[in-house]
């Protein structure tokens, strides 16, 4: 209805991309005020030039929606060499498609100039994939270029208008999440458009248009193509979108598990595995809602962990002693995700040191608890026992211990250490259920 009455007050004759819909404030209650204040200087500094320029997609998109954006990017007409001759602070950046980095304050804007439509000799790999993007256009290709219509929508500052050239508007009240263009062919453009459509449907609580939702499952090998980098960052934006439980449901319901992490059936065909990534998830979407930082490296190693467990326990079953073997199966779990994933340096070293701290969990006498809450990662390493505890993993009581031992003074923690006699009696008794607890430190 929404669509067929902007159509029947613009009186739409000519193509759709020539005549955008101009949206005045007053039907959709944006103000300038609500953007932040570097975008409305960018905006600004571009304007003053002479440049056309709009704060565009997801902000407007969230604004619309009454949250509050993440980031503010920036389209204009203006090159990037333009630009950066505007500001002071801005340097051009990218190769598949050159955008430049405006520095106002201690915020960072991206500023991307109109894209032009694709040549026919446009540069491509064997499935269709674009690698080379540098071609500018008009506002009306930029908006033809951009991937569903609730991201092509283009806020003024200046009048506090919106442009909309595909009914991006109308397609938000109808919490439909619509592909521009023919859906096969956009997929084919960019193979990650099918993860981001999961992930917007499931953050913004819309339904994926049929006609985008149907070629996902069959064309998820084309995810094989994308680089591990480019992976690895949808996958991060996904984890922590504060819907990761829902997208994790539709990424399964879609086919795309597969191609997004390898080893992630395998976690979630073990009962234990599954309750584990799932309390991890909910707790990282609980922390993303209510403004608190996430950890990438934490959330990575709980998505991992019990993969990690399996390898450990077979390392051990071939005569290897306990703690190498730990590092052993790290290793391997983290060589394997290398293919799809480019997981940094710097990231996988926190993973690692999340999970070398679970055995020393289980040391609860003389020194030894001590030097643990001196590491560095000790609260990571904790709140993932925690997780661990709750889902069944490992003893509740080791959990409360440790809780405990934390807020204890000096006597306390004196009173609670275990006599190394009574540690070594019950390691002598105890047999480790397969999969059940973590083997003990030597």
């Amino acid at each position: 209805m929404i669509r067929k009455f902007i159509t029947r007050v613009l009186g739409r004759k000519k193509p759709l991309s020539s005549e955008p819909a101009v949206i005045p404030h007053s039907s959709h209650g944006i103000r300038r005020e609500h953007l932040a204040s570097a975008a409305r200087r960018t905006c600004e500094g571009l304007q003053e030039r002479g440049y056309k320029a709009y704060v565009v997609g997801g902000a407007v998109r969230d604004l619309l929606m009454g949250e509050k954006p993440k980031d503010f990017d920036i389209a204009t007409n203006a090159t990037p060499e333009q630009v950066r001759q505007t500001f002071r602070r801005a340097r051009i950046i990218g190769r598949r498609f050159q955008i430049v980095h405006v520095m106002m304050g201690a915020e960072t804007l991206e500023v991307t100039t109109f894209r032009g439509a694709l040549a026919h000799d446009t540069k491509k790999d064997d499935h269709g994939r674009v690698l080379h993007d540098n071609v500018f256009g008009t506002q009306a290709e930029d908006a033809a270029r951009r991937d569903f219509t609730v991201n092509a929508l283009y806020y003024d500052p200046a009048s506090e208008t919106i442009i909309d050239y595909h009914h991006g508007v109308a397609d938000l009240k109808q919490k439909t999440l619509r592909m521009i263009g023919e859906p096969r062919a956009r997929y084919r453009e960019d193979p990650v458009r099918m993860l981001r459509a999961v992930r917007l449907a499931a953050k913004l609580g819309l339904s994926i248009d049929p006609a985008a939702a149907k070629p996902i499952r069959e064309m998820a090998d084309l995810l094989e193509n994308v680089p591990a980098a480019r992976l690895f960052d949808e996958m991060l934006k996904l984890l922590t979108s504060g819907h990761a439980v829902k997208c994790l449901t539709q990424l399964r319901d879609a086919g795309l598990h597969h191609g997004l992490l390898p080893l992630l059936d395998v976690i979630l065909e073990q009962p234990m595995g599954e309750r584990f990534v799932m309390l991890a998830l909910d707790n990282t979407d609980q922390r993303v809602r209510v403004g608190k930082p996430v950890s990438p490296g934490f959330l990575f190693a709980t998505l991992l962990w019990h993969e990690v467990l399996a390898q450990w326990e077979r390392i051990q079953a071939k005569g290897e002693r306990p703690i190498p073997a730990l590092f052993a199966a790290m290793d391997e779990v983290l060589d394997s995700q290398a293919e799809k994933l480019a997981i940094t340096r710097r990231i996988a070293g926190d993973i690692k040191d999340i999970w070398a701290l679970q055995p020393r969990f289980e040391s609860r006498a003389g020194k030894r608890p001590y030097a643990l809450l001196e590491q560095q990662r000790f609260r990571a390493g904790y709140d993932f026992l925690l997780l661990r505890a709750a889902s069944g993993e490992v003893p509740e009581e080791l959990a409360d211990w440790w809780t405990r031992f934390m807020d204890a003074d000096g006597e306390g923690r004196a009173a609670m250490l275990v006599p190394d006699t009574e540690v070594k009696k019950k390691r002598r008794r105890r047999k480790k259920p397969a999969g059940q607890s973590t083997p003990q430190p030597e």
